[in-house]
């Protein structure tokens, strides 16, 4: 497992964390499954579970923030927005996305607050059905963070939540498949994650071509190129067009020798 601290870790003399931050951070759970039974709130201040997202046969999109962040979780979900507005995949149809907040003291109302300015910002009116903001109890948000290896931690000092920055995707079964850290979420990548998340059911040949150039590096949290299945794609594009080349170049010849026989035998 692979754990990554926030932003705000600073190294000390001794390579020692602040104790403020000994348990703040993300540690990768890969391949392991949340819990359907995770109650949860929604915009609505409805009582929903987990698994009620869980079952429409698309993977889902995790971050955990609260709404009432100073800066990191505004980036967080700005990075996550720019990239789902490139996308030509949309939320609600090819997968959801779901935003929690670690702040029990938020309200069902600040998350519609925040949904609505978000939505406004991605400019695809028909995302609204596949993007959640949720809010929840400290016993089961907590329990979500344990479950996917996101924990956090509330700083009397500076009165904010401590976290890392990271996008979780999920299967469609409520396994962890893929971590996105940072606050820079390129689409590239975004396709890259909802596809292994999929595993591989969402998108055309082109695009699976594509994500082939790229396998996920656990060690960075993030895609990186693959010279190997690169310079195979090559290979094959280069016979693909020395093949029409010649098939060209034989075809003229054998019209070329047609008409010198047609006019041969006239």
């Amino acid at each position: 497992m692979f754990t990554v601290l926030p932003a705000e870790y600073v190294f000390s003399q001794h390579n020692v964390p602040p104790e403020e931050l000994a348990n703040v951070g993300v540690t990768e759970k890969l391949g392991e499954y949340v819990s359907g039974d995770i109650l949860l709130y929604n915009e609505l201040g409805e009582e929903v579970k987990l698994g009620q997202y869980l079952d429409n046969g698309r993977p889902l999109m995790l971050a955990m923030v609260y709404f009432e962040c100073p800066m990191l979780c505004n980036l967080i979900l700005q990075g996550m927005m720019k990239g789902v507005s490139e996308l030509a995949w949309q939320p609600g149809r090819e997968f959801d996305i779901l935003t929690v907040s670690i702040s029990p003291t938020e309200t069902p109302e600040l998350a519609m607050a925040n949904k609505e300015m978000y939505l406004e910002r991605l400019g695809k009116p028909g995302a609204a059905d596949g993007i959640h903001f949720l809010t929840g109890s400290e016993e089961e948000v907590r329990r979500l963070g344990d479950e996917v290896g996101f924990y956090y931690q509330w700083n009397e000092r500076t009165q904010e939540y401590m976290h890392g920055s990271t996008l979780i995707f999920l299967s469609e079964n409520g396994r962890v498949s893929r971590y996105l850290h940072g606050i820079d979420y390129p689409e590239l990548m975004l396709r890259n994650a909802l596809s292994d998340a999929a595993e591989g059911r969402i998108g055309s040949t082109v695009d699976r071509i594509v994500l082939y150039c790229f396998q996920y590096d656990s060690a960075s949290g993030s895609y990186v190129p693959v010279a190997v299945n690169i310079m195979k794609l090559g290979g094959v594009a280069t016979l693909l067009i020395l093949g029409i080349f010649l098939g060209f170049f034989y075809y003229r010849e054998r019209k070329s020798a047609h008409k010198e026989h047609h006019y041969t035998t006239n």
